[in-house]
């Protein structure tokens, strides 16, 4: 038996099931087993290969941790990563601090140089493109356009300002909010008042 990558294993099990929407449960149960056959740890972060593979325009996504493999819509997609110097230029430009919080180091947190426009979107690896966001910022935005990550942000604070009653945000969230539903951005998700 050939020693295959994780993303090999993957591709593979997408291959042996085309055009079929698959939950990343079973495919990282599957990898896992076959991974488990030459290796004596278990394959590290599978999910994230999956994700990475649709990134690069492999794999499509049909919902969260839904992915198919469709043969005819490949598009294979040069993701350009920030160089050690970038990075450090975006987080000095940043003052080492996370654009939405004001979190860094300087307090325990991790950074990191985000794309604004996602590589999988096209982002190019620029500065103008970059950001600083500590790691809780990071993970939440995930591959989502900055208005969503925003919209929900904003739908997440409104939510716990109610639970707290605290009016002032409650208030200052709705006008915003209201102003996401007034140009119709990001309709798609849904804001319950």
């Amino acid at each position: 038996m050939t020693d295959k990558t994780i993303s090999e294993l993957i591709l593979e099990y997408f291959y042996a099931h085309p055009n079929q929407d698959l939950e990343h449960g079973p495919v990282v149960d599957w990898v896992t087993e076959q991974w488990l056959k030459t290796h004596r740890t278990p394959p590290r972060d599978p999910w994230r290969a999956i994700r990475k593979l649709h990134q690069q325009g492999v794999l499509i996504k049909v919902r969260k941790g839904v992915y198919k493999y469709d043969p005819k819509a490949v598009a294979y997609r040069e993701l350009e990563d920030f160089t050690p110097e970038q990075k450090e230029e975006i987080f000095k430009r940043d003052n080492y601090r996370c654009v939405i919080c004001g979190r860094g180091r300087h307090n325990g947190y991790e950074i990191h140089a985000d794309h604004i426009k996602p590589k999988d979107l096209g982002g190019k690896a620029e500065i103008a493109n970059g950001q600083t966001l500590c790691s809780i910022h990071n993970f939440r935005k995930k591959n989502y356009k900055q208005t969503e990550t925003g919209k929900k942000m904003f739908i997440h604070l409104y939510e716990l300002a109610k639970s707290l009653g605290d009016d002032d945000t409650m208030r200052f969230c709705q006008e915003i909010l209201e102003t996401f539903e007034r140009y119709h951005i990001n309709d798609h998700i849904e804001w319950k008042r």
